[in-house]
């Protein structure tokens, strides 16, 4: 698939400065000669990156869950759903994620986590984002300790004290450690001041699934 920048343009252009400001798409992989984008970048709209011959760069959107890989010489321009590539080959899917991971851990949404908690009236929460992977790629950025336990099932709990040697400083890849939670199992994470009710999709599999599907922001 091969798309025009110059009709793209048009589409970002009307893009709103706050759209622009907040990322859209984390980039899972890159290969060879890749220039404006490296391994488990956030990107923003309207962001340009460059492949030299036989590179390749995997993004994954993260509202539209639209997961690309781009491989070839060519020049990729960032949107808000998906790239305007041109030059490049494209192969696009789908995959499955929670769009209301963008804004999961802001400093109001902790807020209703830590309310929610704290009532004795809601032993079982509402979540407020789903997983669709077992093994979660958990942002939490620099020291302290991250803490995920499950609330559905009394017991199961995890304890990681960070030093900030993460991967980028604020990745921890629970499948690299071959971890997984529970599918179906409703957990609350806790980082810092960040607090946020997560459940893990009853068909998500262990270990290195898309990333996007995995992903749990702790900001």
């Amino acid at each position: 698939m091969k798309r025009s920048i110059a009709v793209c343009l048009g589409l970002l252009a009307l893009a709103s400065p706050a759209a622009a400001d907040s990322p859209v798409a984390v980039v899972e992989d890159v290969q060879g000669k890749v220039t404006g984008a490296e391994f488990m970048d956030y990107v923003t709209p309207k962001a340009v990156i460059k492949i030299g011959d036989g590179g390749s760069v995997i993004l994954s959107y993260l509202k539209s869950c639209r997961r690309e890989t781009i491989s070839g010489a060519g020049t990729v321009i960032i949107g808000t759903e998906e790239s305007a590539v041109h030059l490049a080959e494209v192969k696009a899917e789908k995959t499955n994620c929670d769009p209301n991971q963008t804004n999961a851990t802001t400093r109001e949404t902790s807020g209703v986590a830590a309310t929610v908690l704290r009532s004795v009236d809601s032993s079982k929460p509402q979540p407020q984002v789903t997983l669709y992977g077992a093994s979660p790629l958990v942002e939490a950025k620099g020291r302290g300790k991250l803490t995920i336990r499950r609330l559905d099932v009394p017991g199961e709990r995890q304890e990681i004290n960070l030093g900030g040697t993460q991967l980028k400083g604020r990745f921890v890849d629970f499948a690299t450690e071959n971890v997984a939670l529970v599918p179906g199992g409703l957990y609350a994470a806790t980082f810092k001041s960040s607090q946020i009710v997560f459940l893990v999709d009853a068909q998500a599999k262990p270990g290195a699934t898309p990333i996007v599907g995995r992903l749990l922001r702790m900001e």
